[in-house]
């Protein structure tokens, strides 16, 4: 093998490949909670709505979950013109990432929200809470952290997919690397250093979102 590795050419833009992480990052992270948003809400109607918005969210859940995430894109980036709607590359990125995220995530929310002993929505009922009060006081806190586990590894897919939202132009890790790539010719380098950045990322959102559970569901609920 005559290759001679030149790391070099790849710490000389490593600013650059920082700059991509950092959108990455961004959003992701924006996603993740636009995308928890939309994914509670699609639970509630699914469990507690009335037969029009549950068949709404049934749709828009085996919509998004059957079709692949790179069309889904494209129908934000390429197609919305069409009808004058207009989004930046990471804009389409990130509707569609959020769009993507609740639809994956809202099955995961019913399921917790469905572990819920009867019992206490019943007792709830009893005391005369409504329906909204008894989602929002008794049983949406107990849900999500028993599917914490399972939102954290959608989240950190979500992370990883995002390398696909380069195929728009948007300026993540994954498109600052080939366009580096393409023009110095050390693809292998590059995807290596790239790859690390990935790892990093990943294990970064694993810790955070580990950081809130304790937060959130041990030291949060001990209050």
């Amino acid at each position: 093998m005559n290759y001679v590795f030149q790391f070099n050419v790849v710490w000389e833009h490593f600013p650059e490949l920082l700059t991509g992480a950092l959108l990455t990052i961004q959003l992701s992270a924006t996603a993740m909670v636009l995308g928890l948003c939309v994914a509670v809400l699609c639970a509630y109607g699914k469990t507690a709505g009335p037969r029009p918005v549950r068949w709404l969210v049934t749709s828009y859940v085996e919509l998004i979950r059957n079709t692949p995430f790179l069309v889904q894109i494209f129908i934000f980036y390429f197609s919305l013109p069409v009808i004058d709607i207009r989004l930046t590359a990471n804009n389409a990125a990130l509707v569609a990432m959020t769009i993507n995220l609740g639809a994956y995530a809202s099955e995961i929310v019913r399921a917790g929200i469905e572990a819920i002993p009867v019992g206490q929505i019943e007792a709830a009922r009893a005391l005369g809470l409504k329906r909204l009060h008894i989602f929002r006081l008794i049983v949406i806190f107990p849900a999500l952290k028993t599917v914490y586990p399972a939102l954290a590894s959608q989240f950190i897919l979500l992370m990883l997919s995002s390398s696909v939202v380069s195929t728009i132009s948007a300026v993540e890790l994954t498109a600052i690397t080939n366009s580096l790539q393409s023009t110095t010719f050390r693809a292998f380098e590059f995807y290596f250093v790239a790859t690390g950045l990935y790892l990093a990322m990943a294990l970064g959102f694993r810790a955070s979102l580990s950081a809130i559970y304790w937060a959130v569901f041990v030291r949060g609920r001990g209050a």
